[in-house]
């Protein structure tokens, strides 16, 4: 069984794979001040009546955390293979950004697990700590992306600097037009960030060219804020919110094959 863990700004994910089929997964928050032990005895709690783990692919976008995380691979799992996105690592995916080593592992990953999956040109539009776009050419590479700040950050923000505004649930509200505070937030919120993505992408969709069948990228929507955002938007075409994990089992393949 393969352990993949994908560590973000906010929350890490981790899913338990036998063979190509996701059979287990968990979302917890990130805390860069655990220790390797105390990240150990939390994977043993998650895992408690699941397979033995016979491999781990790690990515994350926290350098402390990962720190962490590679020793605990080391102390608790050095008996088993164990593959960390880095440079040097097999992905497959050529990187076409002017400094390749400022792309995040996450967005490489994300990229081979859409081409792989989908096929390109695509674009997938990942909603966490910030709100990526990466894009894929039809021959497999990352060409590049957009950066936004995410819905929560931008959410926080708003609370913390509009005196008679505060955070309110994120669901979509009845109506656009808001009746009251907590529904004219949501509005904004929901809608807004909807609107974000579709004129991005239009934008993308206008500079990367490259016929597909019905002449647009394929859009997929990832991470932990997808659900809020897929129903809204009129670009995405589909919400895959494991895409991370499966890359992160294709690059385990690819270097251990």
């Amino acid at each position: 069984m393969l352990l993949a863990i994908d560590v973000g700004n906010t929350n890490t994910v981790l899913g338990l794979f036998d063979g190509a089929e996701l059979v287990r997964h968990w979302r917890i928050s990130t805390e860069s001040r655990r220790t390797a032990d105390e990240l150990a005895l939390l994977l043993r709690g998650l895992l408690d009546g699941s397979p033995d783990v016979s491999a781990i692919a790690v990515c994350s976008t926290v350098p402390a955390v990962l720190h962490q995380v590679r020793e605990m691979a080391q102390l608790w799992y050095g008996d088993i293979p164990t593959v960390i996105v880095e440079p040097g690592i097999k992905t497959g995916v050529p990187v076409l950004y002017d400094n390749p080593r400022e792309v995040g592992a996450d967005r490489i990953v994300n990229a081979l697990a859409a081409f792989t999956v989908y096929g390109g040109p695509a674009i997938v539009v990942d909603f966490g700590t910030t709100t990526n776009f990466d894009v894929v050419s039809a021959a497999g590479e990352f060409v590049g992306g957009v950066l936004a700040p995410g819905i929560e950050i931008s959410v926080d923000a708003l609370a913390a600097r509009a005196a008679q505004l505060r955070k309110v649930e994120l669901v979509k509200p009845r109506h656009v037009i808001g009746k009251n505070t907590v529904e004219s937030l949501q509005s904004g919120i929901i809608h807004g960030f909807a609107g974000q993505v579709d004129r991005i992408v239009e934008l993308i969709t206008g500079e990367l060219g490259g016929p597909t069948a019905d002449g647009r990228p394929t859009v997929i929507a990832t991470g932990g804020l997808a659900p809020l955002i897929v129903g809204e938007s009129r670009c995405i075409t589909v919400h895959d919110p494991w895409l991370t994990l499966s890359g992160l089992r294709l690059i385990f393949d690819r270097n251990c094959d």
